[in-house]
C-alpha cells in the first residue's frame, strides 16, 4: 500500500513566484510552520508548488505572510549541479488549498473567510481518511 497526503497549514514566507511551464503555469512560494513549546518556538520551513488554476489563485491572492492551509503530496525533485553533484529536495506539490483567517473590518476585528476562487479545492473532514481522534491512536 502507498499513501502520500499531506496537510499544512502555515505563513508564506515570500510572494508566490509564477512562470510559464509548457501549457500550464507553475506556482513556487514557501510556508513557515511554527511549533509552540512550553519555553521555545521551532520553526519549519516548506517549500510548496501549485500548477494551474490552483497556483494562478495562489500567486493573486496570497502575499507574503498571508496564514494559508494547503492539502497535496510530497514530491522529491533530484538534479545534478554544475559542478557535478547529486542533489534533492523534498517539497509539497499543492493540488488544493483554503484561506485562513479574514480581512480586518474597520474596527480592527477579523471578518469571516472570504469565497475560495475558483480552483482551490475544500479541505473538508471527508478528505482525512483517518481520525485524529486519540482514542483512535492508542
Amino acid at each position: 500500500m502507498n499513501f502520500n497526503k499531506v496537510i499544512l497549514g502555515g505563513n508564506l514566507t515570500r510572494d508566490p513566484e509564477t512562470r510559464a511551464a509548457g501549457s500550464s503555469t507553475v506556482c513556487n512560494f514557501g510556508l513557515a510552520i511554527n511549533r509552540k513549546y512550553k519555553d521555545k518556538e521551532e520553526t519549519t520551513f516548506v517549500d510548496c508548488e501549485a500548477w494551474g488554476a490552483t497556483g494562478e489563485n495562489i500567486a493573486r491572492y496570497c502575499t507574503k505572510g498571508r496564514p494559508l492551509l494547503v492539502e497535496g503530496e510530497l514530491a522529491l525533485d533530484q538534479w545534478t549541479d554544475k559542478d557535478g553533484n547529486k542533489r534533492s529536495k523534498l517539497k509539497v506539490r499543492v493540488y488544493g488549498f483554503q484561506f485562513v483567517g479574514g480581512k480586518p473590518d474597520a474596527r480592527g476585528l477579523e471578518t469571516v473567510n472570504e469565497p475560495a476562487p475558483a480552483g482551490a479545492a475544500p479541505l473538508g473532514d471527508m478528505d482525512i481518511p483517518f481520525s485524529m481522534d486519540p482514542i483512535c491512536l492508542a
